[in-house]
């Protein structure tokens, strides 16, 4: 079998290559003649799947490494009888990762404590339910808007958008993009609810460019600069625009879930997805795959404040103010478009709080409690 695969897709050939030929290709590049004899398609979200580019192939299975999926036209893709697949969830804690270092950010900035803010999540899916549960563990209230759900469970524990806006002190978006149906998110922030924002609300954007409304927030970032705002996603990517990147109190070049881990979980979830489509053993695991952190392991003592604690092991993980500098250093040397496609190729390996381990003493309750609800691994030292 020929399989075609995104460049970014790590361990691509370490779980594929026994099934054939892999070559590697630059997602936003691939071309109707490129795959025109792949058998198998790996892509990320960059890639358009449709009838333009895969009629006439002999592509038999297209599998993206993304929980997005609004790239892809599944309908035609069953037409054709061909497999697909997402990978739902691999980088969900990633993208946890980057909220938090986000809220500890203004925390200290602003000398308020993460469990002195009221949280609104829009989209409580694979992401954005994940992030309830670890901000919930915290002790951070939160507030969830996710009309599906709520259509499907009841309206108890369910906020409305405008209610939440208006009660929430940060609000997450984390909507995949649905541009028909009952309940569609293009523009789910639309101007009105842009306008309804305070000046001392946050808002983050970590879903999908186009669940904002682009032009209203830059018109009343424009009015009101006090009001902050962080964009991982935007509309028009990569070519996105730049008044509005510059009003942006963090923007990064939609990295939010582009930890390492989180994608080396997608591409472990293609190879299974592949393997049971083709009726072929699944013989690699991640675990024998995984590189081991660099940083190993860190040791605190069972008396420092718990959430001094919290911020040295998140900012020792990921901090999110390099990934702001590092894409302003691209975008000068670069240009908007190719400077957004590049740092996402060359992203630096980034690794997810899971795998730092924390060493604590027995005693430590309450620095071990807050370490552990965040997702760090907590040991003991040895004797």
């Amino acid at each position: 079998m020929r399989i075609v695969a995104d460049e970014n897709i790590p361990l691509a050939e370490a779980f594929f290559a026994d099934h054939g030929e892999l070559v590697r290709l630059p997602g936003r590049e691939m071309s109707r003649e490129q795959v025109r004899d792949a058998d198998i398609l790996l892509v990320r979200s960059v890639t358009r799947i449709n009838a333009e580019l895969l009629e006439g192939s002999r592509v038999k299975f297209v599998g993206t490494a993304t929980i997005g999926r609004d790239h892809v036209d599944e309908q035609w893709l069953s037409q054709q009888g061909i497999g697909f697949v997402s990978a739902p969830g691999c980088n969900a804690d990633s993208v946890g990762d980057y909220v938090i270092s986000t809220l500890l950010l203004f925390g200290e900035q602003d000398g308020v404590a993460l469990t002195d803010r009221v949280v609104g999540v829009v989209g409580a899916g694979n992401v954005g339910g994940r992030l309830v549960e670890r901000l919930r563990a915290l002790g951070i209230r939160c507030l969830v808007c996710d009309p599906p759900r709520a259509e499907q469970e009841g309206s108890e524990g369910f906020t409305g958008l405008d209610d939440l806006i208006e009660k929430a002190d940060v609000i997450s978006v984390h909507t995949p993009l649905i541009r028909e149906g009952d309940h569609p998110t293009h523009h789910l922030l639309a101007e009105r609810h842009i306008e309804a924002l305070r000046t001392d609300q946050i808002l983050i954007s970590a879903g999908r460019g186009d669940c904002v409304d682009g032009q209203a927030l830059k018109a009343r970032l424009e009015r009101d600069p006090d009001l902050r705002v962080v964009l991982d996603v935007w509309e028009n990517e990569p070519d996105i625009d730049e008044a509005l990147y510059r009003l942006a109190a963090i923007a990064t070049p939609h990295i939010a879930g582009y930890s390492l881990d989180g994608k080396l979980r997608g591409t472990e979830m293609l190879y299974q997805a592949m393997s049971r489509h083709f009726g072929l053993p699944v013989r690699k695991r991640l675990g024998q795959l995984k590189p081991e952190n660099w940083l190993r392991r860190i040791a605190i003592s069972r008396r420092a404040p718990p959430q001094e604690a919290l911020l040295l092991c998140t900012r020792t993980c990921y901090d999110v103010r390099r990934d702001t500098l590092l894409f302003e250093r691209y975008r000068r040397q670069y240009g908007m478009a190719k400077g957004f496609d590049l740092m996402r190729r060359e992203y630096p390996v980034r690794r997810e709080f899971s795998t730092l381990r924390v060493e604590l003493k027995h005693s430590a309750g309450a620095v071990r409690e807050v370490l552990e609800n965040a997702g760090f691994a907590i040991r003991s030292p040895r004797k």
